[in-house]
């Protein structure tokens, strides 16, 4: 294990890969809390050829940071980014997840996705799996977006009013400004997988700087920055409106949750990662997880689904 700060060097342009082999997976990692959740899902993800990014909450106690950095310090492909203070609803997320794409591909020129996770997530496939899935769809992009003007107007005060991010919190003066000229607003999930040319991008291209510049005064960034950047940029042909990611905290299709929806669910997805499981998730859904982990995954055609979110968009 290796503590490093981001490096600002840009990196140059790399030839591109072997289509017949599989690709490599450069995961991030954001811990605060719950490590025996962090470590359960860890060890189902963690492969010897890949890359692994972890950041610690600079909140989190010293107790739990001593405890992972400890337990990662056996794994030599695994670097821990300098600790931020991550402020709910601020733009320290997503700065944390810029530093991380920065990070990484300074550290190695091998990996092609780059994938973010919580302490709390799990895989639902093996990394076979899941890097067979990528090695077939490489080159698209996965997130989940709206129309934020369209879909989700009841939201829009969050970009078009100025916030300051204070150390604990969001402060609450505010003010009211002009969005960004020529820019469509979107809105979604925090949870992405991105291409290696899209980190370089993000991370390396003037104009993000703008939409850095104003979205660093926005209210919860993280569920439109890499949203409004992409679809307003030459990236937004290669994005599939899907983060991949089955969420258990929640009801689904405002149905009530127990196990058999959650499974049911499942079965007819082919998302790839699970949000918030912990110890008190329900043993049927584990016990399904565990079941269905090498199992391939559901064949789903992404553009006939992707007409079909249009559609309930509408209606």
């Amino acid at each position: 294990m290796l503590i490093y700060s981001p490096i600002s060097q840009p990196q140059p342009r790399i030839l591109k890969q072997d289509s017949a082999r599989h690709i490599k997976i450069a995961y991030f990692i954001m811990v605060h809390h719950k490590p025996e959740s962090f470590k359960a899902m860890f060890r189902k993800i963690y492969t010897r050829d890949q890359f692994y990014l972890v950041h610690i909450d600079k909140k989190a106690s010293e107790e739990i940071t001593d405890e992972i950095q400890l337990y990662l310090v056996h794994f030599p492909n695994v670097y821990v980014l300098e600790s931020m203070n991550i402020v709910s609803g601020g733009f320290s997320m997503i700065k944390a997840e810029l530093n991380a794409m920065e990070f990484l591909l300074n550290v190695n020129n091998e990996w092609d996705y780059f994938i973010n996770l919580s302490g709390e997530d799990y895989p639902l496939k093996s990394q076979n799996i899941i890097r067979q899935f990528l090695t077939i769809n490489n080159g698209r992009n996965y997130l989940f977006y709206y129309d934020q003007k369209f879909y989700r107007p009841d939201t829009l005060q969050r970009i078009q009013n100025h916030f300051t991010e204070l150390s604990l919190k969001i402060s609450a003066f505010m003010y009211k400004r002009e969005f960004m000229k020529d820019v469509i607003p979107y809105i979604g999930g925090k949870w992405v997988i991105f291409t290696r040319d899209t980190c370089a991008f993000l991370t390396h291209n003037k104009r993000v700087m703008d939409f850095e510049d104003y979205y660093l005064h926005t209210f919860l960034p993280a569920e439109s920055f890499f949203q409004t950047v992409l679809m307003n940029t030459s990236f937004n042909d290669i994005i599939v409106n899907d983060d991949k990611r089955a969420v258990i905290g929640k009801s689904i299709f405002n149905k009530k949750q127990n196990s058999d929806n959650v499974i049911a669910y499942l079965k007819s997805s082919n998302h790839l990662f699970i949000r918030k499981v912990d110890k008190t998730t329900d043993e049927n859904i584990l016990k399904y997880l565990d079941q269905s982990y090498d199992l391939p995954l559901q064949e789903v055609d992404e553009i006939e689904r992707e007409l079909r979110i249009d559609h309930d968009q509408n209606n």
